[in-house]
């Protein structure tokens, strides 16, 4: 098969599915050599996924990009952060990453849903229901779920990246509770 076909069945299966589930890591939020946030980007990122909701599709984000948005909002220097300036700054940038959010899908008029969680929000059982069911919730309600590991309270898992692990997860939630 081609690239192009590729791409081609790609975009077939994204547009037959159901619930999709986005994972976008910090580097495409953030321009580090400019110092600023990628607003064109980000801009057409939402129009994107604008189009598949109004064909149907039902989308969660996973993101990352809470403590890239904190170092750029404080201008620290991400590499060199104790794990309390990471979480400082995680704070600091989810409030941005969420107001990004809630402003362009404003322009939509749809509901952005922060959602912030820990791997131990979906390993252990009871948290995992509750997950599921606020999930299932936001995306009853018709509003645009965005999730991002809480760095403000995660220890080990900011010192891994872990929210690639996280959108895994989340997908996995959203298909055992036949979202998809």
């Amino acid at each position: 098969m081609t690239s192009q076909g590729a791409a081609s069945s790609a975009s077939l299966a994204i547009h037959a599915a159901n619930t999709l589930v986005v994972k976008i890591g910090s580097s495409l939020w953030v321009d580090v050599e400019r110092g600023h946030f990628r607003h064109q980007w980000f801009d057409s990122f939402i129009t994107d996924l604008m189009a598949l909701r109004s064909n149907g599709v039902r989308v969660i984000v996973v993101s990352s990009g809470a403590i890239a948005l904190g170092c750029l909002s404080t201008g620290s220097s991400r590499v060199v952060q104790t794990l309390a300036q990471n979480q400082a700054s995680a704070a600091i940038g989810q409030i941005r990453l969420a107001r990004e959010f809630e402003t362009a899908l404003a322009k939509f008029g749809v509901t952005a849903a922060q959602v912030l969680l820990t791997l131990d929000d979906i390993e252990q059982r009871t948290r995992y229901l509750n997950s599921r069911k606020a999930l299932e919730a936001i995306l009853d309600m018709n509003a645009l779920a965005f999730i991002n590991e809480n760095d403000t309270v995660a220890t080990s898992e900011i010192r891994f990246g872990d929210n690639d692990r996280l959108a895994a997860r989340v997908a996995q939630i959203v298909w055992c509770c036949c979202l998809m």
